[in-house]
């Protein structure tokens, strides 16, 4: 019988695909996935410490395992990602159970400890070894490791890793590391492959993926041309964000390729015309504001003021008019008052974003952010936050509502979760979308009637 794996992951997409990183080095090492913590014989947690609310919940799951290593022993507890990275070895002391700790940058040492006793030893504790791996890896960005896809239509492809903006309030830079950006030919070979299996919808995944390409040639070794079909192609030196989506575009079978997450300042005029010239590149994008305040935005350190910002965001719906534009925002910024709260408000009254995702600061380790003066109280910045999101739901579902009655193009994901019923997909402005229907849909584009808007959601039938 084989040793079966279990995975908990918390946080963002990135952190969801390296988890399915996670998740093919188990498979390929012969484990099994488990149905849930009760039949594993090892215990992932990849953690996420963007918020304070995220790293609580991983603190009490991780509290929450002690009861199942004391049952039994030969249990085997890691603990991966960003509070790994942050925290290193001192969880050993908060949490002696666990065995194995790696960050973002060193998933692929768990080669070396999967299926282990032990390892290379860092400490002891209780006559145990407990293994950490949280170096520096500039060769992350060159490794292709085995992924254990969650989904059949939809695919994440990473195209970098790291950062270099240091916003004030972001810890990614200190645990992902600095900005790297993988070889063409990788992203090139491993796209081409989905596209292959029978994957129609690509997402790139970066912490920017707009600044693609910058320090291409400085961490990776040149690779050869990827030929396009035999039409010739490109090799990395000089190429950015733009013309690596024109290079996807012409891959064979795949439908749709979608990106996140985009930085303002590196927004390019090209890349605009990129998404406009291109049909397959979803008419979507995530553009982080974070601020409506020129104040506020020079404190978090972003690189641009609301007028830059709002300036990319006409020249966006200039030449994409139907294009669905989502962000970020932050309440209760260090020195946030009621003026420059009014001027985040005013922005989303403003732009009319169809979607955002809202967080109130988090005080977070290592970040130049935390020695600001004026930290706000939790019942302000909550307040605050409340405001946003209830603002944000007019907008949203006033937006759906006006989409009742058209016909929009949907591929087709698989079963609906809230419904077993019925189908859902998304729009290529990325709306979901559920209706009756077959599962031999899945995976196929359909022509969807709205007959009813929901405020995350659409319900509509499918057009013959």
């Amino acid at each position: 019988m084989s040793k079966k794996f279990h995975i908990h992951t918390f946080g963002c997409q990135m952190n969801v695909h390296d988890s399915e990183k996670i998740a093919g080095m188990f498979s390929e090492s012969g484990y099994a996935e488990a149905h849930g913590v009760n039949d594993a014989d090892v215990i992932v947690i990849n953690t996420c410490s963007i918020r304070e609310k995220a790293e609580q919940k991983f603190y009490s799951e991780l509290g929450r395992l002690k009861h199942f290593k004391d049952r039994d022993p030969k249990l085997r507890i890691a603990v991966a990602g960003c509070i790994a990275q942050q925290k290193g070895s001192g969880l050993f002391k908060r949490f002696p159970y666990v065995d194995f700790i790696f960050g973002p940058q060193n998933i692929d040492s768990l080669e070396k400890w999967i299926g282990q006793e032990s390892g290379v030893r860092s400490q002891k504790s209780d006559n145990k070894t407990q293994i950490t791996e949280l170096t520096d890896n500039p060769e992350h960005s060159i490794k292709n490791l085995p992924v254990k896809r969650e989904g059949r239509v939809s695919a994440w492809v990473s195209i970098m890793y790291g950062c270099d903006n240091f916003c004030s309030y972001c810890v990614v830079p200190y645990t992902r590391g600095r900005e790297r950006s993988r070889q063409v030919s990788d992203i090139m070979t491993e796209i081409t492959e989905l596209s292959a299996q029978g994957f129609k919808e690509i997402t790139l995944l970066g912490q920017n993926v707009n600044s693609y390409g910058k320090n291409l040639n400085e961490t990776n070794p040149p690779s050869p041309p990827f030929d396009k079909g035999g039409q010739g192609g490109f090799a990395n030196q000089n190429i950015d964000f733009s013309d690596l989506l024109k290079a996807i575009h012409e891959v064979n079978g795949l439908k749709r390729i979608r990106f996140v997450t985009s930085h303002p300042r590196d927004l390019s005029k090209k890349l605009i015309r990129t998404m406009q010239d291109l049909p397959n590149v979803c008419e979507h994008i995530h553009l982080p504001v974070q601020s409506g305040s020129d104040r506020i935005l020079s404190l978090m350190n972003r690189g641009y003021t609301f007028k830059q910002y709002k300036e990319k965001i006409d020249a966006l719906r200039s030449a994409m008019p139907d294009i669905a534009i989502t962000t970020d925002i932050i309440t209760g910024f260090p020195g946030e008052d009621e003026q420059d709260f009014e001027l985040t408000m005013n922005a989303l009254r403003e732009i009319e974003y169809d979607g955002i995702f809202a967080f109130k600061y988090s005080r977070r380790q290592d970040t130049a952010a935390v020695n600001l003066p004026e930290h706000l109280n939790e019942k302000t910045k909550s307040e605050r936050l409340a405001r946003v999101l209830d603002l944000q739901a007019e907008i949203t579902f006033r937006k759906n509502i006006e989409l009742e009655g058209k016909i929009l193009e949907v591929l087709v994901e698989g079963a609906s979760e809230t419904d077993k019923d019925k189908l859902t997909g998304r729009t290529g402005s990325n709306k979901i979308v559920n209706f009756y229907g077959g599962l031999e849909l899945m995976g196929t584009l359909v022509n969807v009637r709205i007959l009813e808007a929901k405020q995350h959601s659409l319900n509509g039938e499918v057009i013959p």
